[in-house]
């Protein structure tokens, strides 16, 4: 069983004006496969759909045509999203809280039991045990996207979907979330990560598929960029150059 399946996903968004309707494209006709334990990378420039994708994928975002299974369970399906872990590009969280304090929150909010002694496991796995009493307010950004992290696993989900991960983040901060992506991927969790990012997705990602506008162009393995460096790059390049999302509305 597949942990996505996606068939024929498409989203056109409608905007009423005065005396017309406008109609934007947000992704047309994806079909794609997640296999259980791979990491797979949905790769893009900004503007050209990941978003979209993911919440097509979450059941945030109702498709206009086509579909998408997760599990086996066709979307939207409340019971399937128990076994989702999901990490928004921007994530928020009360910042007058400790990190204890919010996964704590985040777990009692979920029904899960004994929340206290989840939130320190969670944080132990993310590297922030020592953190566990300081406030949000005093984390940096990668300290914020680890406890991002640290929720999205509080359920112990089997699924995890993550929008831009490591965007906005300096190289430490960087590296620390490539190694726990790679951690977690070994603790046979399926991954399935969007990001425009070149460098990152062909360190951690087993496939690759490249979105350019709207529109899934091409899905690779990771053997076929490992072998040859570069490859990917001029790959992704080839079918995305700038100039050809040049005006296009970020979705």
């Amino acid at each position: 069983m597949h942990a996505i399946e996606a068939e024929k996903l498409t989203k056109i968004y409608k905007k009423q004006h005065l005396f017309s309707v406008s109609r934007t494209s947000g992704v047309e006709e994806l079909s794609f496969s997640v296999k259980e334990g791979e990491i797979f990378g949905l790769l893009g420039l900004n503007g050209s759909g990941k978003t979209t994708t993911i919440k097509l994928i979450l059941g945030l975002l109702k498709p206009t045509a086509g579909g998408v299974s997760i599990f086996g369970s066709r979307m939207p399906a409340v019971d399937v999203l128990s076994r989702v872990g999901y990490l928004p590009e921007v994530p928020y969280f009360y910042r007058y809280l400790t990190a204890a304090e919010i996964l704590e929150f985040y777990a009692n909010l979920s029904g899960l039991k004994d929340g206290k002694k989840l939130a320190r496991k969670m944080l132990e796995l993310v590297g922030l045990s020592e953190r566990a009493d300081k406030k949000l307010s005093e984390f940096s950004k990668g300290m914020l996207q680890r406890i991002g992290l640290a929720q999205s696993l509080l359920h112990e989900p089997r699924l995890l979907v993550y929008d831009e991960p490591v965007s906005g983040l300096d190289p430490l901060a960087v590296q620390e979330m490539r190694g726990l992506l790679l951690k977690l991927k070994t603790q046979g969790k399926t991954i399935f990560l969007s990001s425009h990012m070149i460098s990152e997705v062909e360190k951690v990602c087993d496939r690759v598929g490249i979105l350019v506008r709207g529109r899934l162009v091409r899905v690779l393995e990771q053997k076929e960029w490992s072998q040859n460096p570069g490859t990917l790059e001029n790959i992704f390049v080839s079918h995305a150059g700038e100039s050809s999302e040049m005006g296009r509305i970020s979705l």
